[in-house]
C-alpha cells in the first residue's frame, strides 16, 4: 500500500477523504507546577518590595511618633549598598519573605462590622521581614554544588521597644554564599552582624559596606570547601545526633561548660529525616562527609521562625566546622562525638 501523503490539494480536500473517523481528541498537557525553593520557610509568605513600599504603614515610636525605618526602606538600602559595592555584576531582584502580620483600621472604619469592611477600610504591616538577594556573577563549586554569594537581611519589630521614644533600630544582616540546588544559606562570622544598630538609611549604607569589606569570601569557600575531606560513619552521625537532642535537656550550668547548639528537636529530627530521603544529601547506609551533614543542618534551619534564622545559620556553620575539628582530635566539640 502506497504512503498517503497530504499535498496542499489534498488538504483542500482532506473532508472528502474521511480522515476525521481517524483523528483523536486532542489532549492539553498541563506542566505540573515547579517545586520552588526558598532560603527559609516557616510561617513565611512571600512579599514584593511593592507590596511593601505601597500597601503597608510604617510603625512609629509611640511616645514621640517618630517613623522606624520601615522594612522596604530596609531592603532598598541594603539593595543599593550592594549595587554600590559590587559594581559591575549582576544583582538579583530580591526574594523577600514576611511573616506574623499585624492588622489594623482607618479611624473612619472603626465601627463597621468586619464583614463589611473594604480593603481601603484596612491597614496591616509584617512583625517580620527576611530577604535575599543573590549576585549570580560571584560564585563558587563546593562538593558538586554551585554557591552563589548572597546578602540576607533580616528586621524583627518583636524585637524592639516601640513603646518608647525614638532610639537606635536593630537589624540583622548577613553575606555568604547559597546553596543552588537548596536555597541553603552558608554564614560565616566575619560575614554576619547580629546585632545592627542604627538611626537612619545612611547609617544603615555604611554599615552594610562596612560589612561588605570586611567580608572574606576566599577563607570561607576555603572553609566549605574542607568539610568534603572528612566523613563520619552512620554510628557517629548517629551519636551526634543523639547528644544533640541530649544537649537540650542537660542542666544550664552543664550546657553552658559546651559549644552554643541552637538547633530545636523538631529540626534535629528533620536532619534525621534529610540524612534518609534527602535527593541531594542523603548518605543512609554509607559514610556522611561534612559537607553534606553541613547542609543538613543548614537544611533544617530554613525552619526557623525569621528573628532566629540568621542566628542558627551561623551556628550551623560552627557545629560543622567544631564536629569537623573534632574528628580530627580538637577536643571542644569532642563531647559531641564521644
Amino acid at each position: 500500500m502506497r504512503n498517503l501523503i497530504i499535498t496542499p490539494n489534498m488538504a483542500q480536500n482532506r473532508e472528502r477523504l474521511s480522515l476525521g473517523e481517524f483523528a483523536e481528541e486532542a489532549v492539553i498537557v498541563e506542566e505540573a507546577p515547579k517545586n520552588v525553593k526558598h532560603f527559609i520557610e516557616a510561617n513565611t509568605e512571600e512579599a514584593t518590595l511593592n507590596h511593601l513600599q505601597h500597601e503597608c504603614i510604617t510603625p512609629v515610636f509611640s511616645k514621640d511618633n517618630e517613623l522606624t525605618i520601615n522594612h522596604a526602606a530596609f531592603i532598598e538600602t541594603i539593595q543599593e549598598a550592594a549595587s554600590s559595592f559590587f559594581n559591575g555584576e549582576t544583582i538579583d531582584t530580591p526574594e523577600i519573605r514576611v511573616s506574623h502580620v499585624i492588622k489594623g483600621r482607618i479611624p473612619e472604619a472603626i465601627r463597621k462590622p468586619a464583614n463589611q469592611l473594604l480593603e481601603s477600610d484596612k491597614t496591616i504591616y509584617y512583625e517580620r521581614a527576611a530577604f535575599s538577594i543573590d549576585i549570580p556573577t560571584i560564585y563558587e563549586t563546593v562538593g558538586g554544588n554551585k554557591l552563589n554569594l548572597s546578602i540576607v537581611g533580616v528586621r524583627a519589630y518583636n524585637q524592639m521597644n516601640l513603646y518608647s521614644k525614638k532610639s537606635p533600630e536593630a537589624f540583622r544582616l548577613a553575606i555568604g554564599f547559597k546553596n543552588q540546588v537548596c536555597c541553603n544559606m552558608c554564614i560565616f562570622t566575619d560575614g554576619y552582624k547580629e546585632d545592627l544598630r542604627v538611626s537612619n538609611t545612611s547609617e544603615l549604607y555604611r554599615s552594610a559596606l562596612e560589612l561588605f569589606n570586611n567580608y572574606n569570601p576566599a577563607k570561607h569557600l576555603h572553609l566549605m570547601q574542607s568539610l568534603g575531606n572528612t566523613s563520619m560513619s552512620e554510628h557517629q552521625f548517629c551519636q551526634i545526633l543523639g547528644k544533640m537532642r541530649l544537649y537540650q535537656c542537660l542542666p544550664s550550668g552543664y550546657q553552658k561548660s559546651l559549644p552554643r547548639m541552637l538547633l530545636t528537636d523538631t529540626q534535629i529530627n528533620s536532619v534525621a529525616k534529610a540524612y534518609i530521603n534527602d535527593e541531594n544529601f542523603s548518605s543512609f547506609g554509607n559514610d556522611l562527609n561534612m559537607w553534606k551533614f553541613y547542609n543538613l543542618l543548614t537544611g533544617a534551619n530554613k525552619s526557623s521562625y525569621i528573628d532566629s534564622f540568621l542566628d542558627r545559620s551561623l551556628n550551623a556553620t560552627e557545629i560543622a566546622v567544631g564536629i569537623n575539628a573534632a574528628l580530627h582530635g580538637d577536643e571542644r566539640y569532642q563531647w559531641f562525638i564521644d
